[in-house]
């Protein structure tokens, strides 16, 4: 039996996770304090997807020269500068708040600030892993990793949606108690971050050219099992995301309230972290790929139960399954990731995969504000879990090295490549 914390016996990964948890909770309450706010101003579902939108519109804008810092400056440094940026746009929300604006443009404004920090932050953040710990434990820094996410992801919403509520002063109470916490949790990262040992310094030598800053895409694109396995996150979530309409439904729907919608956005993450909880003890050892492709569908098929259900308790069961089946695709695509790729290119390949997961979770907010405000929610949640089903089908039939993936080490990764792309992969 592995090691279940192998990982935390290096310090400079405690202390990142530590960081790590603390902001996440934040970024989550927060979250929950911009979606209700905006849907308190407007009464739109449209607005709700701008969110997703404009959070996502910098990662695009942004993508290359991104991927390029993070392969070219320390990544740490990087990290810090981005989260001091979040930490200003979080400040400002809450004087926002504190004001009690009544429009919606300078959240916004605010929201694409936030979202230029995240597309720096994503790619070097991801880069720096691997220099906090032996390549042995790393698939168990991938593990633990993606469990504290989940663990902030329970403890934010509903953090979120009980300072939401507290009776405190009339100025100091709801979105703006939020937003303070949130500042409060930014700051605790960078001072955590600030003490880390690990100076990776720069991992690309070679002058700026076009082949330099293309270099990830050109990566991705010959990686059939690399693009097979974040195409395949990006699509499935894309169409079949409904976070972004958790306010409508936990409105007008289930009719519970900004608690109902903590208890729905902790519902999910509640899932995935019991799986991860799982993995540690019992990692992916074998079929690899299967499994991905097996959670992909079930995750399609419990979002089109929520869809469907109006029983408060019958959502959360869905939505609980939605995260465990998509915390086994975020173990094995986040190893993918990293294992197939080498260190002085994982900037702008991680680049690449904050695109595809942006895409999927934020744009595919706009996707499902844009369908509800035609259909409906239920419909486009319905619609949007069928898609899911759909696009696994399709995929297990034009990857099939992500299929023949086996063992989550570089070795069998570049075995399964090499079946189907032949004596290119030896040159990778």
């Amino acid at each position: 039996m592995a090691q279940p914390a192998a990982a935390f016996l290096s310090r400079d990964f405690l202390r990142y996770q530590m960081a790590r948890v603390v902001v996440i909770i934040g970024a989550e309450a927060q979250a929950l304090a911009v979606a209700w706010q905006v849907y308190q101003i407007t009464h739109r579902a449209i607005d709700l997807g701008y969110t997703g939108l404009i959070l996502f519109l910098p990662g695009l804008v942004f993508l290359l020269p991104a991927g390029h810092v993070a392969d070219r400056y320390d990544r740490r440094q990087v990290i810090l500068v981005c989260y001091a940026m979040q930490a200003v746009a979080s400040l400002v929300l809450f004087r926002f708040a504190w004001m009690g604006i009544d429009r919606v443009w300078p959240i916004f404004a605010l929201l694409f600030v936030i979202g230029t920090g995240r597309a720096f932050s994503g790619p070097a953040s991801t880069a720096l892993v691997p220099h906090l710990v032996p390549r042995e434990h790393f698939v168990n820094a991938i593990t633990w990793g993606s469990a504290i996410f989940q663990i902030a992801n329970i403890v934010g919403p509903a953090i979120g949606g009980v300072l939401f509520t507290l009776p405190l002063h009339y100025r100091l109470h709801g979105a703006s108690l939020v937003y303070l916490f949130s500042l409060a949790s930014v700051l605790w990262f960078l001072v955590l971050v600030g003490s880390l040992d690990v100076r990776p310094g720069r991992m690309e030598h070679r002058a700026i050219s076009k082949e330099v800053i293309l270099a990830g895409f050109h990566y991705v694109g010959r990686t059939q099992v690399l693009l097979g396995s974040i195409s395949l996150d990006l699509f499935a979530v894309l169409l079949g995301g409904a976070v972004a309409l958790l306010p409508i439904f936990a409105q007008d729907i289930l009719h519970a309230g900004p608690r109902g919608l903590g208890m729905l956005r902790a519902a999910p993450a509640l899932g995935a972290l019991t799986v991860s909880l799982w993995l540690m003890m019992r990692p992916i050892r074998r079929r690899a790929g299967v499994r991905m492709l097996i959670c992909v569908g079930i995750f399609g098929a419990a979002t089109v139960v929520f869809g469907i259900s109006k029983s408060l308790p019958i959502s959360m069961a869905a939505l609980f399954i939605v995260g465990a089946s998509d915390m086994v695709s975020v173990v094995i695509r986040a190893s993918v990731l990293q294992l197939a790729t080498p260190a002085e290119m994982r900037g702008r390949v991680s680049a690449v995969n904050a695109l595809f997961i942006g895409a999927s979770n934020e744009l595919g907010e706009f996707e499902s504000g844009l369908t509800a405000q035609w259909w409906g929610a239920v419909r486009a949640v319905v619609i949007g879990g069928i898609g899911s089903l759909v696009i696994t089908g399709l995929w297990s039939v034009f990857f099939p090295s992500l299929r023949r993936a086996d063992a989550l080490t570089p070795e069998a990764l570049l075995n399964a490549e090499f079946e189907q792309t032949g004596q290119e992969v030896r040159k990778l």
